[in-house]
């Protein structure tokens, strides 16, 4: 059975109030809509619940065992809706995300100095992460959103791409190469490479682009992170292969990136949510930001 949840209220304000005018007008109803309302709860009881006189009203034996019963089930109404009140509204001083540490040093500065100036009461939290552990935060519900590797879709999580951020060549200015405009991958036969490790997506979309052609390279040392790679330039004789991103947050006074083609290698930058789970108004802002700065960073890739 259906609880007539209005016929409910009508009968707590007038049990309440022991007048149907003063319970109309608490409820902003005419009396005839009151009236209306307890005539529909008491058939659907197949009971009567008030005695109504000129004078006064009283409650039936029925109305005085139910009278308890829906005030605590207006009570538990009301604490419900004030705890999901108060948890919107610690949902909107705080915002989490999950990003790239290399796109975290060199690119949310910015955003979130911007992002602060029109919510500047709302905390921002980052999980600056790889991009298996942010996905991870997302679907756990720890990051609202994910600023991270275009790579397999899941099927938990909506994926939109923002911008291709390409892969560079990284060596010491002392080095040879470093007055070419850009060399192809045939050009780095022979030459001692750092290669990232099998477990990070940047070698599998290496690993992918190039094909068989990999064979052909020399892979020297083998790292965890891209920026311990170019520190493997600056520290010994050996070249690198990193995004972009990596080259620019690095101290690089002594080194060099040089572009790479046939083929050109980029990987894809997007942001993943929650599917089924709208972002924030806050969160959308932020995106709008980031996609923004990110296809303008990238814009001549």
């Amino acid at each position: 059975m259906r609880v007539d949840v209005l016929g409910l209220q009508a009968f707590v304000s007038i049990a309440e109030r022991g007048s149907f005018n003063a319970a109309a007008s608490h409820l902003n109803l005419s009396q005839t809509a009151l009236s209306h309302r307890i005539r529909k709860l008491e058939e659907s009881l197949s009971t009567q619940l008030l005695l109504r006189t000129t004078r006064s009203v009283t409650l039936t034996p029925a109305g005085i065992a139910l009278l308890p019963q829906a005030r605590r089930l207006f009570d538990d109404l009301s604490t419900t809706v004030s705890a999901l009140k108060t948890q919107a509204e610690k949902g909107r001083e705080r915002l989490a995300l999950g990003c790239l540490p290399t796109i975290a040093m060199q690119c949310l500065p910015q955003v979130s100095a911007e992002f602060l100036q029109k919510y500047p009461e709302v905390k921002l939290k980052v999980y600056d992460n790889s991009a298996g552990e942010i996905a991870e935060r997302v679907q756990s519900g720890d990051a609202e959103f994910g600023i991270t590797i275009v790579a397999a879709n899941r099927w938990d999580l909506d994926l939109k791409p923002v911008a291709k951020e390409p892969f560079v060549l990284v060596c010491h200015k002392e080095r040879p190469l470093t007055d070419h405009k850009s060399l192809t991958w045939a050009q780095l036969r022979g030459l001692p490479l750092v290669r990232i490790s099998a477990e990070t997506g940047n070698r599998i979309l290496i690993d992918d682009a190039l094909g068989a052609r990999r064979e052909n390279l020399t892979w020297s040392y083998e790292v965890q992170r891209v920026t311990t790679a170019v520190n493997f330039v600056r520290s010994v004789a050996a070249y690198a292969i990193v995004p972009q991103l990596a080259f620019d947050v690095v101290d690089a006074d002594d080194l060099v990136a040089i572009p790479l083609r046939t083929p050109t290698v980029a990987r894809t930058i997007g942001i993943i949510t929650r599917r089924g789970l709208p972002p924030s108004v806050q969160a959308q802002h932020f995106m709008a930001l980031i996609t923004r700065t990110l296809r303008e960073r990238f814009a001549a890739a």
